[in-house]
């Protein structure tokens, strides 16, 4: 992945340099830039690895399915709370998880604890298997295991 990228910048400087202009400009090294990203992208099988601006992508989209999760978690709490009658019954379940490694896992727990409604209470020692605490077990179980599938494929999309 980084031999791509810094391949992609000598191809931006290479066409920086031969178009011979009297100064450097920002827009002649991004259009090179463009032109390295297309060069990379048709050759980057040779590499024998996935293309480098995939896993990027791969960040964005999970960086918009938590904000999607979290706006969708923060507007069901407040109903919640909002609700004159309270009729929460809290729980506990576990969940077991395909993730491997640990900024896999890790990275899982932390978007389910910043979501509102769950809480990541443990993490057994084999990383396989988490304890979650919901708000409103009865409502919440199915929105957080919802939420859980979601974040599983999209962080196996960054880091595999």
């Amino acid at each position: 992945m980084p031999a791509q990228f810094l391949l992609n910048l000598f191809i931006a400087f290479l066409w920086t340099t031969l178009k011979d202009e009297d100064e450097l400009k920002m827009t002649t090294f991004f259009s090179g830039f463009i032109v390295g990203i297309f060069i990379i992208f048709l050759m980057h099988r040779f590499f024998g690895t996935q293309f480098y601006l995939r896993r990027l992508l791969s960040i964005i989209k999970l960086i918009f399915i938590f904000i999607s999760e979290l706006a969708q978690s923060s507007i069901l709490i407040s109903k919640q709370i909002l609700n004159p009658r309270w009729d929460l019954k809290p729980g506990i379940f576990t969940y077991r998880t395909e993730l491997k490694g640990d900024w896999e896992i890790t990275t899982l727990a932390m978007l389910l604890t910043l979501t509102p409604g769950s809480v990541v209470m443990e993490v057994n020692p084999e990383g396989d298997m988490f304890y979650i605490h919901a708000m409103d077990i009865e409502q919440s179980k199915a929105d957080v295991l919802r939420s859980i599938t979601k974040f599983e494929k999209a962080i196996m999309e960054v880091t595999r």
